[in-house]
């Protein structure tokens, strides 16, 4: 098997687990709502239960749009990451593993979507009473340092770029 294929399953099923186990344990352990100061003023594990995207976006949609698109779009990104996922050249580590934790966390927010209708998130972080971010969970982590480490990649790859590198050549 080659190795970028196995990247993908180790991390993916890696990412999977991690972030059903711990969701889990979250259902079992605290009550909707319920939150318990880890770092007093900085970080909280609380149990919410998010029907919407990122941040909450779509989460007061009626459910009768807001479950098939939630089930339906990630399909299709899914669909479309691994098409690219196929493309890319054997010895890209650095973008199988990427690639990887974005459809690790997408698959491990997709089964709380189907199985519950929302997904369960947990991390809370906030600067004492000033600032809240949105809570979010161990799938969406992966997405996001996925998704950075896409970034910062094309970032790298267009500042190594050699100037008039894609100039047509002098007549």
């Amino acid at each position: 098997m080659k190795r970028k294929y196995l990247i993908l399953i180790s991390l993916a099923a890696l990412i999977i687990g991690l972030d059903q186990w711990t969701k889990a344990l979250i259902v079992d352990q605290f009550r909707l709502g319920e939150s318990i100061p880890v770092i007093s003023g900085f970080f909280n594990l609380t149990y919410i239960k998010n029907p919407g995207a990122a941040f909450g976006i779509l989460a007061h949609a009626d459910a009768s749009f807001r479950t098939p698109f939630f089930v339906i779009v990630p399909l299709i990104a899914l669909a479309a990451i691994g098409y690219v996922f196929n493309k890319i050249p054997e010895q890209d580590l650095k973008l199988s593993s990427a690639l990887s934790l974005v459809i690790g966390g997408a698959i491990g927010n997709l089964i709380d979507r189907v199985a519950l209708g929302y997904v369960i998130d947990f991390l809370d972080f906030h600067w004492r009473q000033g600032y809240h971010f949105p809570a979010f969970n161990v799938a969406d982590s992966a997405i996001c340092v996925g998704v950075g480490i896409l970034m910062l990649d094309l970032v790298i790859q267009e500042k190594n770029k050699e100037p008039g590198a894609d100039a047509s050549p002098p007549r």
